[in-house]
């Protein structure tokens, strides 16, 4: 969804026209799959960084467009809400010391765009969900400038055909209407890409599956919404519900929605994109002049605009990718889980648990996902982002056992077996493993810290949750893994 979009009204003939398309470009797809006209895989680590944007009070400052045109980078965009903005960090190697340059890179980054944000009298966070964040601060009017945000909000609204219902049990309850998509942009996340081959994609997007839940558990940090204590990780479900083109009846049809774990464990990468154009009615039905067969006769490499237009408007959990980068085509698996924050650190840790996992689990004699149901994979992605690291996951040999248990015995042995894999350095990966068994053996996450700090400042919940984003934002310039912060 990254694609800018004019302003324009859809016809019926618009709609016909876009199906045909997008089934003429999946035809394409799967004749590239057969040919192998991909790029093969290369340990490239991409990710993008979704940020906050509060003002010295640490509230929600609607300032993205002023902060952006003072950092003044190709690299940084706008985000669904006026309050956020995203950075987009080029794929590099992991190799040798490749996860440290990579922390230091986006530090770099970060420090700077802050620092032209407080000239604009803004402050930059990472955190899922921004905690001071108030009903008020989210409708129409804070969407951002760019035209692609309303044309969706007004497409959403269209598909419904009434206000969104957001209802979430947690600690306490959210019950409430919003009128527009704005509740999304509450949502910042980090995504993690990772290049593979049109034969190896299924494994690794049915081995990033089997991991989301233990990767939310460990990485949780969205407690709050709209001043309420809810999940640990309530982004998750927030997103589910904020995304929702279905109303109550088309839900209770069993109709899929586009926030989406998925169903099953997959055997191609055509699975998903044959199941988005089966499935999804199109949002932005906007054709372009090429011709994906034509171009694919001529010997060139077709983009497959609405195919790839069409998978930018469902929000699997774990996307598949198509690219073409420098004349060659690619697939990626877009990992979508994980919030931002707490520090630069974790979020190095985060992406390296990940990759780690990535380089052994897919290409396991056998598979994870021949040993578990893909319903217990679902499970556990629910279980980690209601209770974190207090969750009780399901692993093959294990049964169900506390998270921090399972990541400790289990998966954190595999991701140093594939940072080793990767050839990442020994004290790299003993850095940024030894943060996720840290948070292990404290039990403490971001989200845990920010539930002890707002509990321990008592009184008025809003301003417990002002002085608490405020400590937060301190404690994040040090750099410091949030384990490591006192309450």
């Amino acid at each position: 969804m990254g694609r800018d979009v004019p302003v324009v009204v859809f016809s019926r003939e618009d709609r016909r026209k876009y199906r045909e398309k997008v089934r003429r470009c999946l035809d394409v797809f799967a004749q590239m799959l057969r040919e192998s006209r991909f790029e093969l895989e290369r340990p490239l680590a991409g990710l993008e960084i979704e940020l906050n944007i509060v003002d010295a009070n640490g509230e929600a400052c609607m300032r993205n467009a002023e902060v952006l045109a003072a950092i003044e980078q190709p690299d940084w965009a706008t985000e669904l809400g006026q309050f956020n903005i995203e950075i987009n960090i080029e794929p590099q190697e992991l190799s040798g010391d490749g996860p440290l340059r990579l922390e230091n890179d986006v530090r770099a980054r970060l420090n700077h765009a802050d620092e032209r944000a407080r000239s604009q009298d803004g402050h930059l966070v990472l955190v899922g969900i921004l905690p001071t964040l108030r009903e008020q601060d989210i409708g129409e009017g804070t969407l951002s400038a760019n035209p692609r945000y309303r044309l969706l909000n007004e497409q959403i609204f269209a598909a419904r055909g009434e206000d969104l219902h957001l209802c979430i049990e947690g600690v306490e309850r959210l019950d409430t209407h919003a009128d527009s998509v704005a509740p999304e942009a509450a949502c910042t996340s980090v995504q993690l890409h990772l290049q593979v081959s049109p034969e190896a994609f299924a494994a690794n997007w049915n081995a990033a599956q089997a991991i989301a839940g233990a990767q939310v558990a460990v990485a949780a940090n969205s407690p709050y919404l709209f001043g309420k204590e809810l999940h640990r990780e309530t982004r998750i479900t927030l997103f589910e519900q904020a995304t929702d083109t279905r109303p109550a009846e088309l839900k209770a049809q069993g109709v899929r929605p586009r926030v989406w774990f998925g169903e099953r464990w997959i055997t191609s990468v055509f699975d998903l994109f044959e199941e988005n154009v089966s499935y999804y009615p199109a949002l932005l039905p906007l054709c372009e002049d090429e011709d994906p067969r034509a171009e694919l006769e001529e010997g060139r490499i077709p983009e497959l605009h609405e195919l790839t237009l069409h998978n930018g408007t469902i929000y699997r959990w774990n996307r598949p990718v198509y690219a073409v980068v420098n004349g060659m085509p690619h697939l990626r698996v877009e990992n979508r889980v994980l919030p931002a924050g707490p520090s630069v650190a974790d979020i190095a840790a985060n992406a390296a648990f990940y990759y780690g996992l990535m380089r052994v689990l897919p290409y396991a004699e056998r598979p994870i996902w021949s040993q578990m149901s893909f319903q217990a994979a679902e499970d556990n992605l629910g279980a980690a982002a209601r209770n974190g690291l207090e969750s009780r996951l399901y692993w093959p040999g294990m049964g169900e056992v506390p998270a921090a248990e399972l990541i400790l015995r289990r998966l954190l042995p595999m991701a140093y077996e594939g940072l080793a894999e990767w050839g990442v350095d020994r004290p790299v990966a003993d850095r940024l493993l030894g943060i996720i068994e840290g948070r292990c053996l404290t039990g403490r996450t971001g989200a845990s810290w920010q539930v002890d700090r707002v509990r321990a400042h008592g009184g008025d919940r809003h301003e417990a949750l002002r002085a608490m984003t405020l400590d937060y934002i301190e404690h994040m310039h040090t750099n410091e893994p949030v384990h490591t912060w006192e309450v």
